[in-house]
């Protein structure tokens, strides 16, 4: 998600939940080859499992990036066939190429011929009138006989044409069956469903019908609802963080990065969501607000936030106590 899972937030999120596969931002092979390749693409170790997403559609360009990403340490590359934004169809990248799967192919070829990691396609269910069932599959036969084993079925057609990137992830209807249809057709590839969940329950009944779940906005929106994954669905025997330890667990991180000159809202822009749904949450945002973005501000805000939580947390109990005991 653009904006959203840069390397502060998916290290806050690995406080959270140490199995799930994160990805980065998506970055273009332009960026990639002539931008900051520092800034761009370095992590920390704790961010792994971790895929790099990709836009273009130069097979040779996507095969650089693909050893850079290989030798950077990175778990898997995925090329983004699904972002419907002007900008992106005008790179000739993203869901446009839904229309070209030979392109595809070649860019698929190009990069698994280049890198040992996994290179996986993250793709609509079709786009613009190419959106019957029978066009899809003819995309992910053509991209698997090149190689590609892993397929992200982001379960919504998309308009290249009428609607904003945020209306197709909205306004055109969800068609699960067609994803879990794929699976039950290609049964020797790994596929994976994106669209519209928001909470593990989703996740469980799903797994039932396909190899794996992503969840987009709403590990940005509500990010502690991944504090039972691992054992729900990785089956780990842990003890999940409370929302607590996770922020204390960012402050030497924090730490770190504030010593080295960036601003602290760059890292607690992420965090806002902690609380989301949860007493406190009012609160823990309004502190960080107004007060990350404050010349010389360091950890000891998110400290401050956390006892502001903590007191009105005491503060509701004992209101529970005296109105029970005037029963």
């Amino acid at each position: 998600m653009m904006d959203r899972t840069d390397r502060h937030f998916r290290y806050f999120m690995r406080q959270i939940t140490q199995r799930t596969l994160l990805y980065t931002e998506m970055v273009t092979s332009s960026a990639i080859l002539h931008g900051d390749r520092e800034r761009l693409l370095a992590f920390s170790p704790e961010e792994k499992p971790l895929a790099l997403q990709v836009g273009g559609d130069n097979p040779k360009d996507l095969a650089i990036c693909a050893q850079i990403a290989a030798d950077l340490g990175y778990d898997e590359i995925n090329l983004n066939v699904g972002c419907p934004s002007d900008r992106v169809q005008n790179g000739n990248f993203g869901a446009c190429l839904m229309a070209q799967p030979e392109r595809v192919a070649d860019c698929v070829a190009a990069m698994m011929h280049a890198s040992s990691i996994p290179v996986s396609v993250k793709h609509r269910i079709g786009i613009d009138d190419r959106d019957r069932y029978e066009d899809m599959v003819e995309f992910v036969q053509t991209v698997a006989a090149a190689g590609c084993e892993r397929f992200t079925v982001h379960a919504r057609k998309a308009w290249l044409q009428g609607l904003s990137p945020k209306e197709n992830r909205d306004i055109p209807p969800l068609r699960y069956a067609d994803v879990h249809r794929l699976k039950r057709e290609f049964p020797h590839l790994f596929i994976e469903i994106n669209g519209g969940f928001t909470n593990l329950a989703q996740v469980q009944e799903q797994l039932r019908s396909v190899d794996a779940v992503m969840i987009g906005r709403a590990a940005y929106d509500q990010p502690y609802l991944f504090a039972q994954s691992d054992r729900l669905i990785y089956g780990e025997e842990t003890t999940p963080p409370t929302p607590q330890e996770v922020a204390e667990a960012m402050l030497p991180y924090i730490d770190f990065w504030t010593a080295q000159g960036l601003k602290l809202h760059k890292i607690t822009r992420h965090m806002l969501q902690l609380f989301a749904g949860q007493p406190g949450s009012r609160i823990w945002k309004r502190h960080l607000t107004e007060n990350s973005c404050l010349t010389g501000a360091g950890s000891e805000v998110v400290r401050e936030a956390l006892a502001l939580v903590s007191k009105g947390a005491t503060a509701r109990m004992l209101a529970e106590v005296s109105h029970s005991g005037s029963d």
